[in-house]
């Protein structure tokens, strides 16, 4: 059958795969239309990255058929599929941090004809295409020296380098903000009347009604049915992903914010001025927010008061008392958390098992005055914390790697809730986490409010920030702009400030 007779450009029917005796996916099907944006949803583990591996060649399936514009396939590996026209941008970014933005965008194509390689073509059209994507991204600078927005970008002008037919985009918005994720939407739309099939894998549900034309549902390896968007709603996708109706997103908290600020910062400007002037006091039980566009500074600050990049001035304070913070560990010493938005980079060991991410902040608890660490108190905190965190995994031993994406942010958490802050910054806290698990991490951080902790939140999902916040601060070009109490929480009045604008009267 050729392209022009099969109503479907992709249809994967059985498949089925197992990982040893764990059983992944079970007689799956999915079926995606020319020039159609295919949302692939569920919970974390439910199977949708293992399903997209197998159809780009990453993995072999054990079962079931793969049928590509009416023909069968079985690519071997990433580069069969690349020829096929799948391309697949994974949540977590595959880059070479030493290479430029343009060798990276190019890297299947380098010697592939020639031996000389006309570098001035090659970063010409690496800012090109980047430019078209609607973002400023210099093409000859290093990798390792972007924002993880710019990185994410990069990843999506790499996968459009190639004659794609097929673009799979696994979380593609989580670190972007409001604007960059509105580029992102024009471009899909642009490549859906070139003809282009998309599979759109997201736990932002606001995106899947926003953008797609029909949604699959993934349940512990298994499809619950597929839904034409504009028929179905947000309350039937949901049962779909976890079985049962959702009824609070965002938990109601009931806890006693101190009058007393436990935690402050007063000038705080970072050596490079990307962040200036900035202050701000976080009171005991508080949940701050922290809200701005890509680049205002939000994840900066954040790096600064952490010790992990390095002040010009500024002074920050616990319980009053002005602390010298010059690197991460004198930060940990006085009891502030941080956890990344990169979870990958640095939020997590990925080589290392559950336990001993979470144990690596804070071994004296369970370890004797010479060091050795009890086995016993170890996995006795570590069981606790996952139970806590409902992290899917048959035991702490098992490597953090190895977990979903979701599972991984979960595992980045515990290991800062296995010491006893007084502060602790949460950045992007459910980047890459499913509508379920979104709860529970919801409910974590009330939790750990109640004790008296300060939280600090950055988030780009307004809906998110605006749902958990105390308080929301605005960042804009590296400082704070404005200040948002409950009562005045809106997108209107999150967005204007966002951009320099005061509120309108």
């Amino acid at each position: 059958m050729n392209n022009s007779e099969s109503e479907y450009r992709l249809e994967m029917n059985g498949i089925s795969k197992s990982f040893g005796i764990v059983s992944v996916l079970q007689d799956v099907n999915l079926k995606v239309k020319h020039g159609e944006i295919h949302a692939l949803i569920g919970e974390n583990g439910a199977g949708k990255s293992t399903l997209m591996k197998i159809l780009s060649g990453v993995h072999q399936k054990d079962s079931g058929q793969v049928v590509l514009n009416g023909e069968e396939i079985n690519p071997k590996n990433t580069h069969e599929g690349q020829l096929l026209g799948i391309s697949v941008v994974y949540q977590e970014l595959s880059l070479v941090n030493d290479l430029s933005v343009a060798e990276n965008i190019y890297l299947h194509k380098l010697g592939a004809n020639k031996f000389w390689m006309n570098w001035k073509k090659i970063t010409k059209d690496a800012g090109e295409l980047i430019k078209s994507l609607g973002f400023d991204i210099n093409p000859a600078a290093r990798v390792r020296d972007l924002s993880i927005v710019q990185k994410q970008v990069v990843e999506i002008a790499k996968a459009l380098s190639e004659d794609t037919k097929i673009l799979v985009l696994d979380e593609p918005t989580t670190v972007f903000d409001p604007t960059d994720t509105q580029k992102l939407f024009d471009n899909l739309l642009r490549l859906k009347k070139e003809g282009v099939s998309i599979i759109y894998i997201s736990h932002h549900l606001e995106e899947i009604f926003k953008i797609a034309d029909t949604v699959t549902v993934l349940k512990d390896g298994v499809d619950t049915g597929s839904r034409v968007v504009s028929e179905t709603n947000t309350d039937e996708v949901i049962k779909l992903m976890i079985g049962r109706e959702l009824k609070d997103l965002y938990p109601p908290r009931h806890v006693e914010i101190s009058e007393k600020p436990i935690f402050s910062v007063r000038n705080l400007t970072a050596k490079d001025n990307l962040v200036h002037d900035v202050s701000f006091s976080v009171k005991a039980g508080e949940v701050l927010g922290i809200a701005g566009l890509g680049g205002s500074g939000r994840t900066e600050t954040a790096k600064l008061i952490f010790g992990a990049d390095k002040k010009k001035s500024g002074v920050i304070s616990i319980a009053g008392i002005d602390l010298n913070i010059s690197c991460p560990a004198n930060a940990v010493k006085h009891a502030i958390g941080f956890v990344s938005e990169d979870r990958k980079e640095e939020g997590v060991f990925l080589p290392l098992s559950i336990g001993r991410n979470i144990s690596i902040t804070n071994f004296k608890p369970i370890s004797n005055k010479f060091g050795f660490i009890f086995s016993d108190k170890e996995t006795a905190n570590v069981v606790g914390l996952i139970d806590k965190l409902s992290i899917k995994t048959p035991s702490g031993k098992v490597i953090v790697k190895n977990l979903s994406g979701g599972n991984q942010q979960k595992v980045a958490l515990a290991k800062w809730l296995s010491i006893d802050s007084k502060v602790i910054i949460i950045d992007e806290p459910t980047r890459g986490v499913d509508v379920g698990a979104k709860v529970e991490i919801y409910n974590l951080i009330n939790e750990v409010a109640k004790k008296g902790v300060g939280v600090i939140v950055i988030s780009s999902d307004m809906p998110e920030i605006m749902g958990i916040s105390d308080r929301i601060l605005v960042m804009h070009k590296g400082t704070i702009f404005g200040e948002l109490p409950k009562e005045k929480f809106s997108e209107e009045n999150i967005l204007r400030y966002s951009i320099g604008k005061h509120l309108k009267s």
